[in-house]
């Protein structure tokens, strides 16, 4: 019988969200992408040869609608640019900058007074962020102070800690090691949208998470800060799901939350925050995990953002299986991009590296089980998008909606005859844009 898909098997999570993270800090060499699929377009305001210091802007990167300020994430010499892949799955340009291990800090990074940050504006608070390059280190990487740009009322704030895609712990780790920069970083949001409410939302799974966090919220009595358990399902992270559960609204396809008062932001953008309000400091490490069958020992790091995978696997006690294909992800398994080896770079926004031994997949005919249709959180018809796409029938493909996708994977995941149906509505919303 045909049911609908809302669990995603991973036995390891569990014991994945218990193990501590691994600090590690020491690559010699530290890559930057020079440009992301946000901003296509950079430029360098360094040399090779030169000096350069811990969270100085060292470029910029320019997009359609705004810039980015790109900054080194240690101190050391500016060595040349070098092709790695990105997160996106494509060769892309680093800036390559050798480690002196010193960690000076650029001047610009100093500590505001409490005072200080009590007195900042949402105008303020917009061009922190904005300086600092804050995104959403969900995955997202949508530029966090246009959403504090809004002008609408905000009378909610979900900050998403559900990270409800198999394999990744990252954000589990963050939120046991440093609660309280993520309480702080949700009182500033909170202080500069003079929002009276916020909402941390965790699976109800999550009993170690809520332990913590109740008696953490305990300490911020008369905040607004509250706990809030949603459900155990995939894809309960996405943006309308999470909304739905936390608050009872349901958004209309393509509202942004802002326009219901809600605004939302993942957990480790609040830590983000913080360290941007508190020290002027732009987000320079993060939480990752490194998963799968590929590789002997997963963990959870905590590392310098341009770390290169190839320096954590030795710390994973290598490839399991050395002589099989890997199949390597960057972020999780079901909505992450998959490059074509282990020469890629940990910006800020991968979450995770998912290693597995590559098994190929014999892809049947469709037999129109109907399980991707029962199993769409957005209520599309992937085979018919898939249909209209193999026809090119563009008119079809546009009048089947499919950019309300949120490319969650679960087509793919429940399809019983092995068809990349994801790859099908990737190409489907390419055709409808046009």
């Amino acid at each position: 019988m045909i049911a609908k898909t809302t669990h995603i098997s991973d036995s390891k999570k569990t014991l994945m969200g218990s193990l501590p993270a691994i600090r590690f800090t020491n690559a010699k060499y530290l890559f930057l992408a020079m440009a992301n699929a946000r901003c296509p377009k950079a430029e360098l305001y360094i040399k090779e040869g030169d000096h350069v210091n811990s969270c100085q802007v060292i470029g910029m990167r320019h997009g359609p609608f705004f810039d980015q300020p790109i900054h080194a994430t240690c101190s050391g010499t500016y060595v040349g640019l070098e092709k790695h892949y990105h997160r996106n799955g494509k060769l892309t340009d680093f800036i390559k900058i050798e480690n002196d291990f010193q960690n000076t800090l650029d001047p610009s990074v100093k500590e505001r007074t409490p005072e200080e940050i009590a007195s900042i504006t949402k105008e303020q608070m917009v061009q922190i962020l904005k300086d600092c390059a804050s995104v959403g280190l969900g995955g997202s990487s949508f530029p966090t102070y246009v959403k504090f740009q809004t002008d609408k009322p905000i009378s909610m704030i979900l900050v998403n800690g559900i990270e409800c895609e198999p394999f990744i712990t990252a954000d589990h780790r963050l939120m046991l090691e440093f609660p309280y920069r993520v309480m702080e970083g949700i009182k500033y949001a909170m202080h500069a949208l003079n929002c009276k409410h916020a909402k941390i939302c965790i699976k109800s799974k999550y009993k170690d998470i809520a332990a913590v966090y109740r008696q953490v919220i305990k300490e911020y009595e008369g905040s607004g800060i509250e706990l809030c358990l949603v459900g155990n399902y995939y894809p309960q992270g996405w943006e309308v799901e999470m909304i739905r559960n936390a608050t009872g609204i349901q958004l209309n396809p393509g509202e942004l939350p802002a326009n219901r008062g809600i605004i939302d932001f993942n957990v480790s953008t609040a830590v983000g925050i913080y360290k941007a309000v508190r020290y002027n400091m732009p987000v320079i490490k993060r939480f990752i995990t490194v998963n799968g069958n590929g590789i002997n020992f997963p963990k959870n790091f905590r590392v310098l953002v341009g770390t290169p995978i190839k320096d954590l696997i030795p710390l994973c006690g290598g490839y399991k299986n050395p002589e099989k294909e890997k199949l390597f992800i960057l972020g999780g398994p079901m909505m992450g991009a998959s490059v074509p080896s282990d020469d890629c770079i940990i910006t800020k926004t991968v979450t995770s590296i998912i290693i597995m031994d590559k098994t190929e997949y014999k892809e049947e005919p469709c037999v129109r089980c109907g399980s991707c249709v029962l199993s769409c959180p957005a209520h599309l018809e992937p085979v018919q998008i898939m249909n209209a796409v193999k026809t090119l029938d563009k008119e079809r493909i546009k009048a089947l909606n499919p950019l309300k996708c949120v490319e969650c994977g679960l087509c793919t995941y429940s399809c019983t005859s092995k068809i990349q149906v994801t790859d099908y509505i990737r190409k489907a919303k390419m055709i409808a844009k046009l």
